[in-house]
């Protein structure tokens, strides 16, 4: 794999807008911490079919008034063209400039998919209406989307989203470094040159993990889930054994020349500040 290193590094992470007031107080207190570390922005996600809209406003607009760089994610899939652009709208009049565009899922019971098929689409909407005013990431897969046909029809719809004009990338979260520096070979090969960050989730349960990856399409490599099967309800053999394993995969990662890490935080700092705080990422951003 060619270094990214070209591109500024770009080490953020991911939040979800909260329920309740104490997930409200919760997650203040978690951004509270991962700000020490100085991220470049802080992304929030968008529930299926917009599910989650105007609590995702709500948190974006919060961490913008802390002071802090904040990219919300916007998914089309169930949505109409005017419901995007009135987000889009708000976001440009009070100054939101980042956006991670994605297809999305249907929300449960949910049987249109709306004026939007994939995220591909949704990027072409974005600069034919708002120019080039967003920085647009997109998501990307080395290890395949779940839903896909084939490699080769993945590849090609993430081929599809750039070309549209999407500015950089995230991936989602793997455990096999050469999956990653494989996708990166094959955007080198393609011409695609935007920085492709890789998506990293710390590891805190078994059984959460293992949700998370059938569901995403995401591989536990299989001497990975015999160790962690091995530890049982263990939780502090768990995380003991997955700070270990995420942390090598980031700087593995890292010393190849990927161009900055994502971490999928689920509203928790605890996992992600130790991981960072080994890799003394924070010591680089000063």
């Amino acid at each position: 794999m060619k270094s990214q290193q070209k591109f500024s590094p770009a080490f953020s992470f991911e939040l979800f807008p909260p329920q309740t007031p104490q997930g409200i107080e919760k997650l203040r207190l978690t951004r509270k911490e991962l700000a020490q570390f100085n991220p470049k922005f802080f992304s929030v996600t968008f529930g299926a079919g917009g599910s989650t809209r105007e609590r995702t406003l709500e948190t974006v607009l919060e961490i913008q008034t802390e002071g802090y760089n904040v990219a919300p994610h916007l998914s089309c899939i169930g949505s109409t063209r005017q419901n995007i652009r009135a987000i889009l709208d708000k976001y440009v009049q009070v100054g939101i400039q980042h956006i991670i565009a994605l297809r999305g899922d249907l929300p449960s019971g949910m049987a249109q998919t709306g004026e939007f098929r994939y995220a591909s689409e949704l990027v072409t909407f974005i600069r034919q209406e708002f120019g080039t005013v967003f920085h647009i990431d997109v998501a990307a897969y080395p290890e395949y989307h779940p839903q896909a046909r084939s490699a080769q029809f993945d590849f090609e719809n993430f081929k599809r989203k750039v070309e549209a004009g999407a500015n950089s990338a995230i991936t989602q979260y793997f455990y096999n470094a050469d999956a990653y520096f494989h996708f990166i070979e094959l955007c080198e090969s393609a011409g695609l040159n935007i920085p492709v960050v890789p998506g990293i989730m710390p590891i805190n349960k078994f059984s959460q993990l293992v949700r998370f990856s059938d569901a995403c399409g995401a591989e536990i490599p299989r001497w990975i889930r015999k160790k962690l099967e091995g530890y049982n309800d263990d939780i502090s053999s768990i995380q003991a054994f997955g700070l270990d394993i995420v942390t090598d995969l980031c700087e593995k990662l890292l010393k190849a020349g990927a161009p900055g890490l994502h971490f999928y935080t689920l509203n928790s700092a605890h996992l992600t500040s130790i991981i960072w705080q080994r890799l003394e990422i924070h010591s680089n951003l000063k």
